[in-house]
């Protein structure tokens, strides 16, 4: 593979301890997006093409940063997401929003980051069971996302799916927040099961056919009928631009999968069954399941690609994939050591360390996208807003949160310098992380009262292991810094010892 030539740094006139060390991350130039209206695009922009780009934006559920073939997987197969590495650019260095599902959802959809976020954690509306309300805390009225601005340029919009950002009626409704169409799970906790009693059509339920609630195996695979609500989307609306948001809910458990995507993995070695408990059902062959699953998403990926060959329109359509966080601990009969899901990187779902947070990201644009182009730009999902608003030619967001990718990926020019990315976690005891070039600042069990920062040098030490905090003070103390000032915070979701902005 061909590595993408790295972007110059600006020179820095400004700025603090972190602009002084040069502690420097390459992300994007500032917020904007289509060019003023008494020019024409020059031939580098994204809106310089006649029409504008259709955007399949695919995001897996607790996939780690290792398990496709594209970043050294050995076991399970990937061939669809390989070919779009092959095909487009690979980075090496992308962050989610949060390492757990809905405000990892809602920083990519909003572009706001963590420490300024408006969901911060999981957030329930009800609990288990087939009879409690669904859906976990909802997005505000009329909040400013990229579905909602591309729908305002003229995009149709649509999201297959696992929402987890508003149950049935409320604010948070993809209806609501920018979507034309939305098709699947609405709540995180119903998509504990893979066959599920029911998926959701815009506002209404859908009950799926042969499935009963707790069942380990089903009738209708919802992953199977959210992929076919996929294709339908891009059929619908192949003579206008689209933006079609797909948050698989593979591989998050339960394990479940049809019976076929396990015997293809029949030479793949198991440790025993999984008896299933702590809310999990049972699987027989958890290690094949796993894989399974994997390369059930893959598959209807690449009938995704074919469709779009199809009808001509493979072209004129950017396709991201990624992922929402880390992959889980080992719960649930799900065996991340086996699979080395993160890369030999310390930490799972749930931790701000780089297990938790490093997730893959693959984008292809025929044409516009360097084929086998490699990046190890620090990125993240903050954004991907003002990204997709660039290359979409839309009006992009004054928000100092995420930074613009279009010019990295369409080889158009340098990306901009920005000092910090910083995480706010309140979940799993509290946490907080800031990424400031090759360091990496780490605070964790804040519920506890602790707020010492463990600091680590990511270029010599990406497995996290040695803390250097005591040989590198003032690169702890402008962490310090940036932990306590460059956040808001939020009645929500609060954060003891630095809401009251004392002991930080």
């Amino acid at each position: 593979m061909r590595t993408s030539p790295r972007p110059r740094p600006r020179s820095a006139a400004r700025g603090g301890l972190a602009l002084a060390l040069g502690l420097l991350l390459v992300a994007s130039v500032a917020p904007g997006c289509a060019a003023p209206p008494d020019r024409a695009p020059a031939s580098g922009d994204a809106a310089s093409t006649t029409r504008p780009p259709n955007i399949i934006f695919i995001m897996a559920d607790d996939l780690g940063v290792a398990e496709l073939g594209a970043y050294g997987q050995q076991w399970i197969r990937t061939p669809s997401i390989d070919r779009l590495a092959r095909e487009g650019m690979r980075f090496t260095q992308h962050y989610a929003g949060a390492p757990v599902c809905a405000p990892s959802r809602a920083i990519l959809l909003t572009g706001r980051g963590s420490p300024h976020a408006l969901i911060r954690d999981n957030r329930e509306v009800g609990g288990w069971g087939p009879d409690e309300p669904e859906g976990q805390l909802p997005l505000p009225p009329g909040t400013d996302t990229f579905a909602r601005r591309l729908q305002d340029a003229g995009y149709a919009t649509g999201a297959v799916g696992k929402w987890g950002l508003g149950g049935p009626g409320s604010t948070g409704m993809p209806d609501r927040q920018g979507f034309d169409f939305f098709y699947g799970y609405l709540c995180q906790r119903v998509a504990h099961n893979l066959w599920p009693t029911h998926l959701w059509r815009n506002g209404a339920r859908e009950d799926l056919p042969g499935n009963q609630w707790g069942n380990l195996v089903g009738e209708t695979y919802a992953h199977d009928r959210m992929a076919e609500e996929a294709l339908a989307f891009v059929d619908r609306h192949r003579d206008r631009p689209f933006l079609l948001y797909v948050p698989f809910h593979i591989p998050h458990l339960a394990l479940q999968v049809p019976e076929e995507e396990i015997e293809a993995y029949a030479d793949l070695p198991e440790d025993g069954p999984y008896e299933g408990g702590k809310g999990y059902l049972p699987h027989p062959s958890p290690r094949r399941a796993y894989a399974g699953m994997v390369t059930r998403m893959d598959r209807d990926i690449g009938r995704l690609m074919q469709r779009l060959e199809e009808l001509g329109l493979a072209e004129d359509t950017i396709i991201v994939f990624t992922s929402d966080n880390g992959p889980t601990f080992d719960i649930g009969g799900a065996d991340s050591d086996f699979f080395e899901s993160t890369g030999g990187r310390r930490g799972r779902k749930g931790s701000v360390w780089e297990g938790g947070l490093r997730v893959p990201l693959v984008v292809r644009w025929p044409g516009r996208i360097e084929a086998a182009a490699v990046s190890d730009v620090v990125s993240a999902f903050r954004d991907w807003m003002p990204t997709i608003c660039e290359l979409a030619g839309v009006p992009g967001p004054r928000s100092p949160d995420g930074i613009s990718l279009a010019p990295l990926l369409l080889g158009s020019g340098p990306v901009a310098e920005r000092p910090f990315i910083a995480w706010e976690f309140p979940g799993y005891g509290g946490q907080q992380a800031v990424r400031m070039g090759r360091w990496k600042g780490v605070r964790r069990d804040m519920r506890r009262g602790n707020m010492d920062i463990q600091l680590f040098d990511l270029a010599a030490d990406p497995g996290e292991t040695t803390d250097l905090a005591a040989d590198r003070p003032a690169i702890v103390a402008e962490m310090r810094r940036i932990m306590r000032e460059e956040r808001t915070p939020s009645e929500a979701f609060p954060m003891p010892g630095l809401d009251q902005v004392t002991g930080g």
